[in-house]
C-alpha cells in the first residue's frame, strides 16, 4: 500500500535552504520515492491553515517511507533542514 509523506516547510535561512534542496532528491529516490508536489503554489480552500511550502512525497509503502526518513543518507541533511527551515511532516497510508 502507498504511503505518503507531507510536508510544510517555512524556510528561514534562504540563502542555506538550497543546499538541502540540492540533496535531498537524490536520497527520495534512492529510496523508491518520488515527488508529487514540491513548492508550488498553494491555496487553501477551507480552515485558516498556513501553508509555506509544501512538498508531498509518494513511497511504495510506509515502510520504504520510514528508511528514507532514518537512512544515513537523509540524516545529515535532516540536520541542515532544521538549521534552514521550520517543518511539520505528516505521513499517511494510501488507500
Amino acid at each position: 500500500m502507498a504511503a505518503y509523506g507531507i510536508a510544510n516547510v517555512r524556510i528561514t535561512d534562504p540563502h542555506r535552504f538550497p543546499q538541502y534542496s540540492a540533496g535531498v532528491s537524490h536520497t527520495v529516490e534512492r529510496y523508491g520515492g518520488r515527488y508529487l508536489a514540491r513548492g508550488g503554489n498553494a491555496e487553501v480552500l477551507e480552515g485558516d491553515w498556513e501553508p509555506h511550502r509544501l512538498v508531498i512525497l509518494e513511497f511504495e509503502n510506509m515502510g520504504r517511507l520510514r528508511e528514507w526518513y532514518d537512512s544515513p543518507e537523509y540524516a545529515p541533511l535532516k540536520r541542515l533542514r532544521d538549521e534552514v527551515a521550520v517543518t511539520e511532516f505528516v505521513v499517511v497510508e494510501g488507500l
